[in-house]
């Protein structure tokens, strides 16, 4: 019945058989099994299409619990059995049936007896339900052998089925076992699985497979294990062998591409693939080695070591398939990949270069190498004529030029790959060397001038291991090849040469280079003059191992040509950079030689440049010879060729910059030397450079500064007004160099450095307001303003006081135009310490101070007026006469800026009242002078007559400051009020001038003598003069001194103001003076040293009027040079110098002798002019 069922029939009644087999009933089992058994007598076609289905389905039965369901699945599986058709495996059908029915124990002989047995015939489908279950299981066993011998069997299957159709009901179950093999640890499994999977498409077609390729891409990127993804590369590359080479060009450029991928497994997979290509695509993938070489170089170097090791090993691969065919493509890209700068490219091209030699010359390269000489290797004349043959000579040597260069790698792993590879295809290293001498300089040379550092030191250390451990045998042939190569077109290459002598050199013993002097010598020279500048660099250092060896000859021979060639427009700019460049390595002992020649004056403009080239390179060398460099250098800075002075310039700013703390002293000393120079421009220049060093120089020039700062001060003053604008710069750069909290420690030296600047400019002007001509420039007191300031905030009480006085000095020498933009930045502070508790000699400093600021800073004080104002007034209460005084003088002087002074006045005349202290007292009436002489004008007459009867009381105080103060004033304020006014004052001072006490004539007589000195003119002409003289008369003849000295005063203030303007009214200056006449008779010697000053004075302002009563003088001024007080005496020559005018020739001289002696006279006469002090000077008095 089974026979005649249709393809429909079938479909019709296996699903109900095969459910049949999942009822619980033993029997509707067993009968379903006996149906399906039945069903093996089906026709072919119909056969193919149920046994799939039902054989699985029968194996399972066989472990049924009831013995009849398992002896009729048993008999149904025999019956499948005796209708297959092909004659081996019928043979086999009771074996197989053994390993479905026992798998644990028949599975493994089942799959050897298929691997053993010869198919002749095809495999039909019975056979195929048969072979499946074994193969299914045999896949999943544990055992590797077992694995791999099921899968070589399902990469066999496609082969020798009669219809490939027929195994695509199995593929669904034998497709995720192979999957699973080709990720098993051990390569030989994944191996046999991959093949499978190329057997299986190339069989089947790629269209029953539409996921694999796919899938296997994925795994060659997932982040599983190396395993997995060798597994994927080996499959993948078997699958691609089988597609075809078309679709092998699709997928190469994806593959490319992921060789480079950000993901270190994704790029591990891809390179991977490389390794297994070559196994199957054979001869085929070496058309691609263009494009694929790259990729594997790069992977050589990748950061990650199984990538590394992934591209190392298809290198490996490649060449040992392809290095009989492929040569000329391998050994290119292995070649460059021995210079790489990745020293793990380095190390696996150097293996790569030795698989290749190791293949070429027919050598398995695992000779063990142990120590030795490195004349001997393990290699044989036969090899090495083998390689020859192969490579031919000249790449031979190339060959064997780069691995022994790379035998010096700077990497240990690339040194002993180097290593083993020459020794194993170098028999004798000598001879060899010899050969390929002429190609291993040349490869030396050209990676000395590589621009990778590694490679240069590679080839220097190469060319320096050949001439240690072969000397005299290479010399010979190597420097004639390196002096040779000088001639090279390529500037890279001489550079290289260069590098090579200096490497030659190193390694090679003073003996050995004996001999080559006569060719070193001269190729060094020529080196340094080369157009390009690597070259001339690479030379100077080839000459400094020069100079070891042959010393002083190096320099006679060579820099003489070099100094020679610097007057040369064409050759000047290389021979100066040749120069630079043996400097740079041998200062000490080539600038003796140089420098002379070069600052040979005149200093041309290219000397001048070339001094400041080498200044760069030599350094602090040039610290011992900056008396050589220095002066000429300054001195050119003032030449008048512009060229020459701004090379010059440039030049000595370079070599000031190059110097270091050993040469500091004597650069300060050179500039020192030069800023006292006879010439402006050398002193400009001088300034100049120690303002630019001091402002760019990183070294610590705290020790030098204050000499510096000193000089610079002084230079203020030079005759030279640039010179006083380059020094008043240099003292900006030096002192803005200082540190903020180390310049009040600068305030004595800038201050001596002022006064010292002063006593030399009073020495030149001899009279007059002494300027210093530095701080009348605009901003002058910019540099130096910084140093008192920050020591008046931030010094101690002691230096507070040396700021402050050290600015009054400062102030005092500045013009008024130069001062007023500094007016507010000085006065703020100076008014903020001023209020603090400082001690009395820092008040006393800051009043004195203003006291000079406010008589040059004038109208820009004006808006601090309120606060000084304020301030002054509060220090005239206080406990120091010092402060009290200068306060007081300050304010006067402040009173000349108000607009408004009667407040002020009456201020100061409330405090007097109020005032208990006679200190107090007497502050507060010389502030009250001060006032009045400044700003008396502006006083209104009702205050000045408050004022005057204040003052009339005083006079007659019984303290004589107090009296001395008062009258003082009251003189001052009296020529501000009218003649009426003036009359009844003076009426009013007269009364008492009679009185009993000795305080009150005394006071009065002080207050007319006061009254005399500042208005005479008003005295003479008021109605009250002949009272006031009178008075004055009866003075003379007081019985108490002091008021006889007093009316002497006075009466000599008149006089002098008579003979002045040729007064003639009554009382005039002819009944007037016999009673000054008369003063010098005095009992009292103040009385007579009073008169004499008086007398003094008159003659001083017209002698004319004094000479016509000489008569009368004349005797009593020879009693008083005679006379036995020494201040007398003293009065007296004064005064005989002017009555006898003695200074106006020798005729007055022997007039003179008429009343003095001749040896007196000529004394006296030589006496200066005009030295009296104004203490003897009744006008200055």
């Amino acid at each position: 019945m089974m026979s005649h069922l249709s393809g429909q029939g079938v479909k019709l009644v296996l699903p109900s058989l095969l459910q049949g087999l999942e009822d619980k009933a033993w029997r509707t089992k067993q009968g379903s099994v006996q149906l399906l058994g039945a069903m093996a007598y089906c026709a072919p076609q119909q056969l193919s299409q149920c046994l799939p289905k039902i054989v699985p389905k029968l194996t399972e039965v066989l472990t049924d619990t009831h013995p009849k369901v398992q002896s009729a699945a048993q008999m149904a599986l025999q019956q499948v059995g005796s209708v297959i058709k092909n004659p081996e495996i019928s043979a086999l059908v009771s074996t197989l049936l053994l390993s479905i029915s026992d798998p644990n124990e028949y599975t493994k002989l089942s799959l050897d007896i298929l691997l053993q047995t010869t198919f002749v015939n095809t495999i039909d489908a019975p056979s195929l339900a048969l072979l499946v279950p074994i193969v299914h299981r045999g896949l999943r066993e544990r055992s590797a052998d077992t694995k791999k011998k099921a899968a070589q069997i399902v990469g066999n299957m496609c082969s020798l089925v009669t219809e490939p159709k027929d195994m695509l009901p199995y593929i669904s179950l034998m497709l995720p076992e192979v999957k699973k093999v080709l990720a098993d640890p051990i390569p030989e499994v994944r191996a046999v699985a991959a093949r499978a999977l190329g057997s299986l498409i190339r069989g089947m077609g790629e269209e029953n497979f539409p996921d694999l390729v796919p899938w296997l891409l994925e795994t060659l990127k997932s982040d599983n294990s190396n395993v997995e993804r060798s597994g994927a590369a080996q499959g993948l590359s078997e699958v691609l062998a089988a597609l075809g080479r078309e679709h092998f060009e699709l997928v190469l450029p994806d593959i490319l591409r992921n060789c480079s991928h950000q993901k270190a497994s994704v790029r591990d997979g891809h390179l991977t693939l490389f390794k297994y290509f070559p196994r199957s695509l054979g001869p085929t993938f070496q058309n691609y080695l263009p494009r694929v070489l790259p990729a594997i170089l790069d992977g050589l170097a990748d950061e990650n070591e199984s990538v590394r090791d992934a591209a190392l090993s298809a290198g490996h691969v490649l060449v040992e398939h392809y290095a009989t065919t492929s040569l000329p493509l391998l050994l290119p890209a292995v070649e460059d990949g021995i210079f790489n700068d990745n020293w793990r490219i380095r190390q696996s091209s150097v293996e790569l270069l030795g698989d290749l030699l190791f293949k070429v010359a027919g050598t398995s390269g695992k000779a063990i190498l142990e120590g030795g000489s490195d004349d001997e290797g393990a290699s044989t004349e036969a090899q090495g004529r083998a390689i020859i043959d192969v490579l031919g000579r000249e790449k031979r040597n190339e060959v064997l030029a780069a691995v022994y260069m790379v035998r010096s790698d700077v990497s240990l792993t690339v040194r002993q790959a180097a290593l083993h590879v020459w020794k194993t295809i170098v028999a004798n290293t000598p001879k060899t060397l010899k050969e390929i001498m002429p190609v291993l300089m040349n490869t030396l040379i050209s990676s000395l001038a590589s621009a990778s550092s590694e490679r240069r030191q590679v080839a220097g250390r190469a060319l320096g291991e050949l001439v240690r451990k072969l000397g005299e045998r290479v010399l010979p042939s190597i420097i004639p090849i390196l002096a040779q190569g000088l001639q090279d077109s390529n500037g890279s290459r001489r550079q290289g040469v260069c590098i090579g002598l200096s490497e030659v050199m190193a390694s090679a013993g003073k003996h050995q280079l004996v001999t080559f002097m006569g060719d070193l010598i001269p190729t060094i020279r020529t080196a340094l003059c080369d157009s390009v500048s690597e070259v001339r660099e690479a030379a100077g250092l080839a000459f400094s191992t020069l100079y070891k060896s042959a010393g002083m000859q190096a320099i006679d021979e060579i820099v003489p040509t070099l100094l020679h060639a610097l007057e040369d427009e064409e050759t000047s700019a290389t021979a100066l950079d040749g120069l630079k460049q043996i400097l740079s390595v041998r200062t000490a002992a080539v600038l003796p030689h140089i420098l002379p020649k070069l600052v040979h004056p005149p200093l041309s403009a290219f000397n001048a440049h070339a001094l400041g080239a080498l200044a760069d390179v030599a350094g602090p060398g040039l610290d011992s010879h900056l008396g050589t460099v220095l002066p000429p250098l300054i001195e050119a800075m003032g030449n008048d060729d512009q060229e020459v002075a701004t090379l010059a310039k440039k030049a000595a700013e370079t070599v000031v910059m190059v110097i270091d703390e050993e040469g500091l002293y004597s650069l300060i000393a050179e500039l020192l030397k030069s800023l006292g120079d006879t010439q402006a421009s050398v002193r400009r220049g001088s300034a100049y450079l120690s303002g630019f060093f001091f402002k760019n120089s990183k070294l610590d020039l705290l020790d030098e500064s204050p000499n510096l700062v000193t000089t610079l001060i002084v230079m203020l003053t030079d005759p030279d007004s640039a010179t006083v604008q380059s020094s008043w710069e240099a003292l900006g750069c030096v002192i803005g160099s200082l540190p903020k909290d180390i310049l009040p420690t600068y305030v004595k030296v800038v201050r001596d450095a002022v006064s010292t600047a002063r006593d030399k400019e009073r020495r030149k002007r001899k009279g007059g307001p002494i300027l210093i001509p530095g701080f009348c420039l605009p901003k002058a007191l910019q540099p130096v303003l910084p140093v008192f300031l920050q020591g008046l905030m931030s010094g101690s009480a002691e230096l507070r006081e040396q700021a402050a006085e050290g600015l009054g000095e400062l102030i005092d020498v500045t013009s008024e135009n130069a001062l007023r933009p500094f007016v507010v930045p000085i006065t703020g502070p100076l008014i903020r310490i001023i209020g603090d508790r400082f001690p009395w000699q820092v008040k006393s400093a800051i009043l004195s101070t203003l006291g000079i600021l406010i008589s040059k800073g004038g109208i820009a004080l004006k808006p601090f007026l309120p606060q000084l104002q304020t301030t002054f007034i509060k220090c005239l209460q206080d406990n120091t006469r010092v402060v009290r005084s200068s306060s007081a003088l300050a304010l006067g002087k402040l009173s000349a800026l108000s607009t408004r002074v009667d407040p002020l006045v009456n201020d100061l005349l409330s405090n007097l009242q109020v005032a208990s202290e006679i200190g107090v007292k007497e502050a507060i009436l010389v502030a009250l002078q001060g006032v009045s002489k400044y700003a008396g004008k502006s006083i209104t007459a009702s205050v000045i007559n408050r004022v005057l009867v204040v003052l009339q009381d005083l006079v007659q105080s019984e303290d004589d400051q107090i009296r001395s103060s008062a009258a003082r004033a009251m003189g001052i304020v009296s020529q501000y009020v009218e003649d009426t006014e003036l009359a009844s004052l003076l009426h009013a001072l007269s009364v008492p001038a009679s009185s009993e006490s000795l305080a009150v004539r005394h006071g009065t007589i002080l207050a007319l003598s006061s009254v005399f000195r500042h208005g005479a003119s008003h005295v003479c002409g008021s109605s009250a003069f002949p009272t006031v003289v009178d008075c004055l008369k009866s003075r003379l003849n007081d019985d108490k001194v002091p008021v006889r000295e007093t009316a002497t005063k006075a009466l000599g203030c008149l006089l002098v103001y008579q003979a002045q303007s040729h007064y003639s009214g009554t009382y005039n200056f002819s009944e007037l003076l016999p009673f000054l006449s008369s003063s010098l008779r005095d009992d009292a010697s103040d009385v007579r040293r009073r008169a004499l000053g008086g007398l003094k004075s008159v003659a001083k302002v017209n002698a004319i009027t004094v000479i016509s009563y000489l008569p009368t003088l004349g005797p009593a001024i020879a009693e008083c040079l005679r006379d036995a007080s020494t201040p007398v005496r003293l009065a007296a020559e004064r005064c005989a110098l002017h009555v006898f005018q003695l200074t106006k020739g020798m005729e007055n001289v022997q007039a003179a002798q008429k009343y003095i002696t001749g040896l007196d006279a000529r004394r006296i006469a030589k006496q200066p002019e005009l030295s009296d002090s104004s203490e003897d000077d009744m006008v200055g008095a």
